[in-house]
């Protein structure tokens, strides 16, 4: 894997006209499986006043992580334990006496994140993302009732997007596609380390967008 990489999003807005909220995912919509076998997780969600300034922030690192979710209300709510892994690499989550353990990560498939479980019952297993000083990972990906045996096989790329909707809370797993499309994509991979974008709305249309500065 290359070294760890961090993105710093900035997002403002200035006199916007109309109150908006706005919904950040990583959503890679190219991957096979997706809305089927595993859900993505709402990163962010931040509100911007009608008049004023305003401006909501994030921060990516490309250290992911995999953890044992837990989950209520359709909401990630923590995580029991997690365990750092990287591309190409493998690990088994095992259970002794009520205690949960990811082993340490090995060489696994190239490009492919890997997690098996052997804990003798079905588990809910969840890929993230963890910045520094993180003592748990922050959940992108939900994968449900992983049986016991069986192994979640991820390919992540930070394909980062933004929705208006004020139709979700953090945290909460997209059980489905966003009825809104999304007014701005991005891959973090292709970002500066920080960057600033200006959240505008169209008075004629009604229409948001998102530009750089």
């Amino acid at each position: 894997m290359s070294r760890p990489f961090v993105r710093n999003l900035t997002f403002q807005s200035n006199n916007l006209g109309k109150e908006v909220t706005i919904m950040l995912a990583l959503i890679n919509g190219d991957l096979k499986g997706l809305y089927e076998d595993f859900f993505p997780i709402v990163w962010k969600v931040s509100t911007f006043g009608k008049d004023g300034a305003y401006r909501a922030q994030a921060t990516y690192t490309n250290q992911l992580a995999f953890s044992k979710a837990q989950v209520v209300n359709g909401n990630l709510i923590s995580a029991g334990t997690c365990v750092k892994i990287n591309d190409s690499e493998k690990t088994t989550l095992t259970q002794a006496n009520d205690v949960y353990h990811f082993s340490a990560p090995q060489a696994g498939t190239s490009g492919i994140l890997q997690a098996e479980n052997k804990t003798g019952a079905v588990q809910d297993i969840a890929v993230g993302f963890m910045n520094k000083g993180d003592l748990m990972p922050t959940p992108a990906l939900y994968f449900n009732d992983v049986g016991d045996g069986s192994s979640v096989k991820a390919q992540f790329t930070p394909i980062l997007r933004v929705y208006v909707t004020s139709d979700y809370q953090e945290t909460a797993i997209l059980r489905g596609a966003i009825d809104t499309p999304a007014i701005w994509t991005q891959d973090l991979a292709a970002l500066a380390e920080s960057t600033t974008w200006t959240l505008k709305r169209d008075t004629a249309t009604g229409r948001y967008s998102i530009v750089q500065g």
